[in-house]
């Protein structure tokens, strides 16, 4: 590292620890590089609400979607790429449950754009909180 650089907080994290923290999560996480290419997804032996093998990794993101929403997907990226837009989010209902998708640019600390992280969630228990809940019960 540079003079002034500074080490990375995740640079001691075992990545065991990083991928079983990344599974605990009640996300779906999926990692595209710059390229559009995955590269990682969580919960690869857990249930996931988009199932995913580990055929995909490497694999262009727009063969991971169905054909008519590719061009939704490109939309996204190249705003992403260009600086335009930072983050973008739908929802859908699956089985009578509401996910909730998210997709978020990744850049370093220049700017530079690096990739994308997606999360998927299923947030239908979350839509019946009312009120406060401060103490841990049950």
């Amino acid at each position: 590292m540079g003079k002034g650089e500074m080490r990375p907080l995740i640079a001691d994290v075992p990545v065991e620890l990083v991928d079983a923290m990344l599974d605990a999560l009640p996300l779906d996480i999926t990692l595209l590089d710059s390229e559009d290419a995955v590269r990682y997804f969580n919960k690869e032996t857990k249930e996931r609400l988009f199932p995913r093998t580990r055929a995909i990794i490497g694999r262009k993101v727009q063969q991971c979607h169905p054909e008519r929403s590719v061009h939704v997907v490109n939309q996204l990226l190249d705003d992403f790429k260009s600086g335009s837009r930072d983050w973008g989010e739908f929802w859908i209902d699956v089985q009578g449950r509401k996910i909730h998708i998210r997709y978020f640019a990744v850049r370093d600390n220049a700017g530079k754009y690096l990739g994308c992280v997606g999360l998927d969630q299923d947030i239908t228990d979350i839509q019946k909180l009312k009120g406060e809940k401060r103490l841990l019960e049950p």
